[in-house]
């Protein structure tokens, strides 16, 4: 069982509440092949959507551009929205500062040094280029 085994089984059992307030099971379907590939992802809330951060490296986020239909498992109800990604560096570096307002500790594993609760503005634009948000729309949430 891998990192990423052990996330899916919490997040699917009754011990789901220990991550579920900043971790998620996301389910994107492949636009070429229409496999399913369901990954645990962290996340946080602004209204009605949901903000995920992830690599540009990684593939999954690919299927979503221009808009699509996933699949979540929220607080261990399944839900449906409507994501999108945002790929504009300043966007990302926007997203990024309000992503540390909301998830402050993850400053240090993105290498982004904070002073005085503000994050340093270089260490963001160097972020941004490696990084991406993914917007989910949830209707009825928020």
């Amino acid at each position: 069982m891998n990192g990423n085994d052990f996330m899916t089984w919490i997040l699917r059992s009754p011990l789901h509440a220990i991550l579920s307030n900043g971790m998620m099971l996301l389910t994107v379907k492949g636009r070429k092949t229409g496999a399913s590939y369901t990954l645990p992802v962290g996340y946080y809330r602004e209204g009605v959507y949901l903000w995920v951060i992830t690599s540009r490296d990684r593939t999954w986020w690919r299927n979503l551009q221009g808009g699509a239909l996933v699949n979540l498992l929220l607080k261990r109800k399944p839900v449906q929205g409507v994501a999108d990604v945002e790929l504009d560096g300043k966007a990302v570096e926007a997203r990024m500062s309000e992503y540390l307002q909301h998830v402050p500790q993850a400053a240090g594993s993105l290498g982004i040094r904070m002073e005085n609760r503000i994050p340093n503005s270089g260490d963001i634009a160097r972020t941004a280029r490696e990084r991406l948000f993914v917007k989910i729309m949830v209707p009825g949430e928020g």
